[in-house]
């Protein structure tokens, strides 16, 4: 469990995710994708303005676990206050001993999942999610594109 506090800067930082949303799952920090939304919800989390999102869920811990990263040691550190920037070097310097060319082929493999390559537990759950969030019309041809669509970044 954590023992992190809310610094003054974290709070300036965190978004409100009740009436925003977090980044793309596409978008980086500390040369990964998935870290800059999961940074969102964290922030938020610890603001007390997470909404309907959570922190530390099953899409968070696609990146915790490539990284080894410990989700409540990230928390710790991101309650300090500590921005963008900041935490995308404590990512590289928590993170397991990564090859870049490693690093670069997980991201290009999350960012081209198709549903199709996913579990059938995702499978069947995003049968109902997609028709339900998804515009209609709009074609999910990868994982990442469910949340740019219901996010209205696409």
């Amino acid at each position: 469990m954590t023992t992190a506090t809310v610094s003054e800067k974290l709070k300036t930082l965190a978004k409100d995710l009740t009436k925003d949303f977090p980044r793309s799952p596409r978008e980086m920090i500390g040369g990964y994708v998935l870290a800059a939304r999961m940074l969102d919800k964290c922030r938020a989390t610890l603001n007390g303005t997470v909404g309907e999102y959570h922190f530390n869920c099953p899409l968070d811990n696609v990146f915790l676990s490539f990284t080894g990263i410990n989700a409540d040691e990230f928390k710790d550190f991101v309650a300090t206050g500590a921005n963008d920037e900041e935490v995308g070097e404590w990512i590289k310097a928590h993170a397991k001993q990564k090859d870049r060319n490693e690093v670069i082929a997980w991201n290009n493999q999350k960012r081209d999942t198709r549903l199709s390559e996913m579990p059938i537990e995702i499978q069947a759950y995003m049968e109902e999610y997609i028709p339900q969030f998804v515009p209609k019309g709009k074609v999910v041809y990868h994982f990442f594109d469910i949340f740019d669509y219901e996010e209205k970044r696409l």
